[in-house]
């Protein structure tokens, strides 16, 4: 795995947790490393399990030149699509960087222009660049935090467990008991979507 898209300029990967969920927010983080930063353990979030991802995220946080993580929350994501939301949640995380990147890496195909910096997309670029495979476990161990946090409000939906993702057992939950102002109303969160009270 390469560190970055380009050599020797000042790069901040990119990448999304939660586009698929039915609940919650879509985080992302931006990550700039250096050379001194090359952890071989770093990788696509979803090649690593719950454990290791909250040790890396701490070596992470340590070690990096700049990180920072937002989210987008589900009003918002009806408002705008996910998309959108996922592309404003990663402008928002690069606006909480420290430092001023010269270049961009982006997981993904799609990305709209940040200020007057210059992007790559780079589908699977978290299995292929360091800094986009320390920016997916960011933005996953925080997003699946939050989940965790929100679970305790609303334990019916398993949200400590399926972090929002469309299981059998979330959907029974919203079958059961209805929706919360944190599931994506824009979303199909039920095979018989007509069903739902919206």
């Amino acid at each position: 795995m390469e560190l970055q898209y380009k050599k020797a300029v000042l790069e901040a990967g990119c990448d999304e947790a939660g586009r698929g969920c039915l609940a919650g927010p879509v985080f992302a983080a931006a990550v700039v490393i250096d050379k001194d930063f090359d952890n071989e353990l770093i990788n696509d979030s979803k090649q690593i399990n719950e454990k290791k991802r909250i040790e890396l995220r701490k070596y992470i946080e340590e070690q990096a030149v700049d990180w920072s993580v937002a989210y987008v929350e589900s009003i918002k994501i009806d408002e705008i699509n996910i998309l959108n939301a996922s592309i404003l949640a990663m402008h928002l995380a690069l606006d909480g960087l420290q430092c001023r990147p010269e270049f961009i890496s982006v997981d993904g195909n799609r990305f709209k222009k940040y200020r007057d910096i210059s992007h790559q997309c780079v589908v699977k670029g978290d299995a292929l660049y360091r800094n986009i495979a320390a920016a997916s476990i960011l933005a996953k161990t925080y997003r699946d935090e939050f989940m965790q946090k929100l679970d305790r409000s609303f334990p019916v939906y398993q949200w400590a467990q399926n972090k929002g993702y469309p299981t059998a057992a979330h959907r029974k939950a919203i079958q059961q008991y209805g929706i919360t102002e944190h599931h994506r109303k824009s979303f199909r969160l039920l095979p018989q979507q007509y069903e739902l009270d919206l």
